[in-house]
C-alpha cells in the first residue's frame, strides 16, 4: 500500500502544476477564442488560485475528521469533472466557473496527498518520499510550458484539459483498488464552519487586494484581509474544535517558523520566471522557445535536488539543509539583480542554477520539518498549511512584482523607449526577493530542532 500511496500522490503532484503552467501558455489562444479583455482573461488563472487558497485549510481539517482517502478520492473526481467542463466550455464565464471547481478539487488533493504519505511511511523514510513528491511538482512545472505549448499549437487549448482525463481516471482506479486503509485521527470532532467562512473571507480579501495594489482599493482590501486573519486567529483559539489549530503557530516553533520560511521562499521565487521571461524576450531578443529553454534549468534542478535533499533530511537536521538552500537562493537572486542590457546568457544560466539548487535543497527538508513537527491527528491541517503557504506566497510574489512595475513603468506597454525603466524594475524586484530570502534564512535557522 505504501507504493500505491506514493504513486497516486506523485501523479497528482505532477498533474496539477503541469495543468497550471500549461494553461498559462494557452491564455492568448483562450483570449482569441472567446474575445475577452485582459481582466476577464486573468480570472481564468486567478479563479483557480483563489479557490485553492480558500479551500486548502478547511479540506485539510475535513480530511482529518472524515478520512484523508475519502477527501482525496472525491477531490480527484471533482478535479476530473471540472477538467472535462473546462474542455467543453462554451464561454469564458463557464470556463472561469469550471476553473473554480477545478481549484477546489486540487485543494482536496493537495491537502490530503502529503498527509496520506506522512501517514503511510514511518518518520525515518518521510523525507525521502516527500522529496519524490516535491520533485513531481517541479517536473510538472518544467514540462507544462513546453508540452502545453505543443498541445495548444497542434490540438488547441481544450486538449490541455482533455489530457487530464485518462490520468485522473487512472488515479481514481488506484485509489479504489490499491488504497485499502483510511486515516482520520480527528474522527468525531465537529467541523468549524464559522471559522472556515472567516478564513475564506480573509483569503479572498487579501488576494483581491494584492491584485489591486498599490491602488486605494488594493490597500483597503489588503487591510481587510489582514484584519480578517486576526479575527480568524481569535475565533480559532476560543472554539472547541477549530478548523485550524492556531496553537500550532503559537506553541509549535518548528511548525510556525517552517511555515513562515515556506511563505517567504515562495514569495521570493515565484515571480522570477515571470520577470526573466520578459527580460529574455524584450532585452535579450530571444524567442519564446529559447527563453523557455534557458528558464527550464531552474525547475529541472529543483526536481533533481528535491529527492536527494529529502533523503538527506531523514538523517541531517532539516533546518540546516533548508537554511543552506535559502542562502543559495538568496545568492542567486542577488547576482541576478545586476542584470542589464549586456548581461550574458551564461551568467543568467549560472544564476538560475544556484536558485534551482537552492530551492531544491530548501523545499523537501522544510516540508519534512512541517509534517514531522505535528501529531498524526494534525496531518491534514499541516498538509493544507503547506499548500496555503505556497499559494499565498505566489500571490505575494506577483504582487511585489506588480507594485514595482507600476512604480517604474506604470500602465504602459513595454516598448524600446521604456527598456531602461523595465530593466530597473526587474533589478529592484530581484533585489527585493533576495532580501526576502535573507530574512527567510533567519526563520529557517532559529526554528529549533526537529529531532532531540
Amino acid at each position: 500500500m505504501q507504493t500505491a500511496a506514493l504513486i497516486v500522490a506523485t501523479l497528482t503532484s505532477f498533474l496539477l502544476p503541469f495543468m497550471g503552467s500549461s494553461v498559462n501558455i494557452a491564455l492568448p489562444e483562450i483570449q482569441k477564442d472567446f474575445s475577452v479583455d485582459a481582466v476577464t482573461l486573468s480570472w481564468v488563472a486567478t479563479a483557480f488560485l483563489l479557490a485553492a487558497a480558500v479551500s486548502l485549510v478547511p479540506f485539510g481539517k475535513l480530511a482529518d475528521i472524515y478520512g484523508r482517502k475519502k477527501v482525496f478520492f472525491y477531490g480527484t473526481l471533482l478535479y476530473t469533472l471540472a477538467s472535462l467542463a473546462c474542455g467543453v466550455a462554451p464561454s469564458a464565464a463557464f470556463l472561469i466557473v469550471a476553473r473554480i471547481f477545478q481549484g477546489a478539487g486540487s485543494a482536496m488533493i493537495f491537502s490530503t496527498g502529503i498527509a496520506i504519505l506522512s501517514s503511510v511511511y514511518p518518520p525515518e523514510q518521510r523525507g525521502r518520499v516527500l522529496g519524490f513528491n516535491v520533485a513531481a511538482v517541479y517536473t510538472g512545472l518544467s514540462c507544462g510550458p513546453f508540452f502545453g505549448g505543443m498541445l495548444t499549437a497542434y490540438l488547441g487549448w481544450r486538449s490541455i484539459f482533455f489530457l487530464n482525463l485518462p490520468l485522473c481516471l487512472l488515479i481514481v482506479y488506484l485509489i479504489v483498488t490499491r488504497l485499502h486503509s483510511e486515516w482520520a485521527e480527528a474522527r468525531g470532532e465537529a467541523f468549524d464552519m464559522v471559522g472556515a467562512l472567516i478564513y475564506a473571507g480573509a483569503v479572498i480579501a487579501l488576494m483581491l487586494g494584492f491584485a489591486r495594489l498599490p491602488g486605494f482599493a488594493g490597500l483597503i482590501l489588503t487591510g481587510a484581509g489582514l484584519a480578517g486573519f486576526g479575527v480568524f486567529a481569535v475565533w480559532e483559539i476560543r472554539v472547541r474544535f477549530p478548523v485550524f489549530e492556531v496553537r500550532l503557530f503559537t506553541e509549535n516553533r518548528v511548525f510556525a517558523f517552517s511555515c513562515i520560511a515556506a511563505l517567504i521562499n515562495y514569495s521570493a521565487t515565484y515571480a522570477v520566471t515571470f520577470l526573466l521571461s520578459l527580460y529574455l524576450q524584450y532585452i535579450q531578443a530571444l524567442s519564446p522557445q529559447q527563453a523557455g529553454a534557458v528558464l527550464m534549468v531552474q525547475p529541472v534542478l529543483m526536481a533533481f535536488c528535491s529527492p536527494l535533499a529529502g533523503r538527506l533530511s531523514d538523517r541531517i537536521e532539516p533546518r540546516l539543509l533548508s537554511s543552506l538552500g535559502m542562502a543559495l537562493t538568496a545568492k542567486g537572486l542577488a547576482l541576478l539583480s545586476f542584470v542589464h542590457d549586456g548581461t550574458s546568457i551564461p551568467f543568467i544560466f549560472g544564476c538560475l542554477v544556484l536558485v534551482g539548487i537552492g530551492f531544491g535543497l530548501f523545499s523537501s527538508p522544510n516540508m519534512n520539518a512541517i509534517m514531522g513537527s505535528v501529531e498524526r491527528r494534525y496531518y491534514g491541517i499541516a498538509s493544507g498549511s503547506v499548500g496555503t503557504m505556497r499559494v499565498l506566497g505566489q500571490m505575494l510574489s506577483m504582487g511585489i512584482a506588480t507594485m514595482i512595475f507600476t512604480r517604474f513603468i506604470g500602465h504602459r506597454q513595454i516598448v524600446p523607449s521604456l527598456y531602461p525603466d523595465f530593466i530597473e524594475a526587474v533589478s529592484w524586484a530581484l533585489r527585493t526577493f533576495s532580501i526576502l530570502c535573507a530574512v527567510g534564512i533567519f526563520f529557517s535557522l532559529v526554528r529549533g530542532r526537529l529531532r532531540d
